[in-house]
């Protein structure tokens, strides 16, 4: 499957596992993507402005180099272009990334994790540690107690 970023609005058919018959009907233009499916029988189609998506993101599908625009909701991404080549298809997604003046997304690389914040650090010291501690309660046995004694109201 290979898309021209140069010849939009464009319409296909795409694969959608929760969709009835395992597709849904994908037309994209150069403001908008319109999503139409159907899921147990109630017909949907999901207008999403392209301001809406990451980016446009290369990643292996099934071994094969797939260039896709990538959305929050992984249902609502759409497939772009897959070959098996490696080399056009980073020309073919540098021209779609333009296109749609959305980043580049490169997920074929591990993600490594952020390191683990320590407890000592600077943003620590800064706090004066006696705010961090619970503030304990009046011991009960301290305070005054006025038993038997006559109530005092002031007037005027």
């Amino acid at each position: 499957m290979r898309l021209d970023p140069l010849s939009l609005p464009l319409s296909f058919e795409a694969r959608d596992a929760r969709a009835d018959g395992g597709l849904r009907h994908v037309e994209i233009a150069r403001d908008h993507v319109v999503l139409r499916r159907s899921v147990r029988g109630m017909r949907m189609a999901i207008n999403i402005r392209i301001c809406e998506f990451l980016g446009v993101a290369l990643c292996n599908v099934d071994g094969a180099p797939t260039i896709v625009l990538k959305h929050r909701d992984p249902s609502l991404s759409v497939p772009l272009a897959s070959e098996d080549q490696v080399e056009p298809i980073g020309v073919t997604w540098q021209h779609w990334s333009e296109t749609f003046a959305l980043p580049q997304i490169d997920e074929t690389r591990p993600v490594r994790s952020a390191p683990r914040r320590r407890r000592r650090n600077a943003i620590r010291s800064r706090r004066p540690s006696i705010l961090m501690r619970r503030r304990l309660g009046r011991d009960l046995a301290g305070m005054d107690v006025y038993r038997g004694e006559r109530e005092i109201i002031a007037r005027n």
